[in-house]
């Protein structure tokens, strides 16, 4: 686990200092909903032992993937391109940490073949239920 000591903003990127005296940063361009946001918005993170988590953004930085070799999959690519699913509400309705979730997402984690399958069905049904709605008019 990675236990940070600081946490500070830039105009385009925000840093962690590890207590072992690593730094890191994240570049807010590669996620569209800190990219879009204000920087009074961008401040309004939490912390927890894991990340940061910006409720009014719907967005998750787990630590780990501060350092962490950064591939991008298919949930990346999915949730890069389609920012106005919420993440966290997703992983609810799977019974997923949504920490987990973003994990998988960023490419701090890889999700086995298994519970990728999950995810995408899970997004899948979403889409279903989306499409459903034309009924109700």
């Amino acid at each position: 686990m990675v236990e940070v000591e600081k946490i500070w903003l830039t105009d385009s990127e925000i840093w962690i200092r590890t207590v072992d005296g690593r730094t890191a940063c994240e570049k807010f361009e590669d996620y569209p909903r800190l990219r879009g946001a204000s920087a009074e918005e961008r401040e309004e993170y939490i912390v927890d032992r894991y990340g940061l988590r910006w409720e009014g953004l719907d967005e998750d930085l787990s630590f780990e993937g501060f350092f962490g070799k950064k591939e991008r999959n298919v949930l990346y690519q999915f949730f890069s391109t389609h920012p106005e699913l919420n993440a966290s509400a997703i992983a609810k309705r799977m019974g997923m940490s949504q920490s987990l979730l973003a994990q998988y997402i960023c490419g701090a984690k890889k999700p086995s073949r298994q519970r990728l399958d999950l995810i995408l069905s899970t997004i899948e049904n979403l889409g279903r239920e989306l499409i459903s709605v034309r009924s109700f008019s």
